[in-house]
């Protein structure tokens, strides 16, 4: 039944957070924001929403672990398994924002987050609010910088601009009611499998969670690969891991503090977080200058699939 619990959550997770994208950019639409601002911030925020309805669940139903390791192995998951999977079906080029904004940006938050963590082992409403500012600031440079270079985002559909209000409210009253119970069942299912299997619930927040909110951000990866399309960028990717941290973690810990109540997150977890955020520097310059290919590809896929054999080794 657990198991149960944790696919309708997860089905319903994906379905919310489909109906949040496409209405949350629909209503923008409507307030005359521009497409570029967009992509930035709209779709990013509504993409985080399964992350953040997890974690603040897990949060208020005192699973704190689930809280940081949800968003923590979603991380890794972008980088080890989404990344690494889009790159072994067809080579990646990567653009220079990159290491000027996007890569410098994540590694801060990474090592941020890990400052706070340690500091005092929890993460408190003042740090959320440092988080949350710290993410303002990134999306002003952000969206300043693509002005000046006159940025088009192909990825907002202008058909959505159509849209009337009445499907629009509908589809936010979907999306939401959706995410509301996908993350209630999504938490309860996951504590019953960890009290059953025996393993602390950050070994499957950080695992099963963390791949089941990672799974939309994969099939687009995998499909577009597949049909030969432009597949899921590297800095789509480094924005997800910017948001999760920042906004995820940042709104969480503004309702409730976040404490570290299981000694591998610091110990371990966070170390392949930061650890798969600095090795993409070097992938991206050596011996190819941009490129992952799809030798870098499996280089991550096989990093990711030895944490996972790690993590339940050392638990179980």
């Amino acid at each position: 039944m657990s198991f149960l619990y944790v696919f309708l959550g997860l089905a319903l997770l994906i379905l919310g957070g489909e109906f949040l994208v496409r209405s949350s950019i629909a209503l923008s639409f409507k307030l005359n924001i521009s497409k570029m601002v967009i992509g930035m911030t709209v779709v990013s925020f509504a993409t985080s929403a399964p992350e953040l309805l997890v974690s603040l669940q897990a949060a208020l139903d005192g699973s704190p672990a689930i809280s940081i390791n949800n968003v923590i192995g979603s991380n890794i998951a972008n980088i080890g398994l989404v990344l690494g999977i889009t790159a072994i079906i067809g080579p990646i080029v990567v653009n220079k924002d990159f290491y000027k904004l996007n890569w410098p940006v994540m590694l801060f938050f990474s090592l941020l987050l890990y400052y706070f963590l340690y500091n005092d082992n929890v993460l408190t409403q003042l740090e959320g609010i440092i988080l949350l500012v710290a993410l303002a600031i990134f999306l002003f440079v952000l969206i300043r910088m693509a002005n000046k270079e006159d940025v088009s985002l192909e990825e907002v559909d202008d058909a959505l601009a159509e849209i009337g209000y009445f499907k629009i409210f509908i589809w936010l009253i979907i999306g939401g009611v959706s995410l509301y119970f996908g993350s209630d069942l999504l938490v309860d299912g996951a504590k019953d499998i960890a009290t059953n299997m025996g393993v602390s619930e950050g070994v499957i927040s950080i695992t099963m969670i963390a791949i089941g909110t990672s799974v939309p951000e994969l099939a687009a990866s995998v499909i577009a690969a597949v049909k030969g399309e432009k597949a899921i960028s590297l800095g789509n990717l480094i924005g997800s891991n910017i948001f999760n941290i920042a906004s995820v973690l940042g709104f969480t810990s503004l309702i409730k503090q976040i404490p570290v109540t299981e000694p591998q997150i610091l110990s371990r977890d966070i170390f392949w977080m930061l650890g798969f955020a600095v090795v993409l520097l070097p992938l991206v310059f050596i011996p190819k200058k941009f490129v992952l290919s799809r030798f870098k590809g499996l280089f991550l896929f096989v990093g990711y699939v030895s944490f996972i054999y790690l993590v339940f080794k050392t638990t179980l």
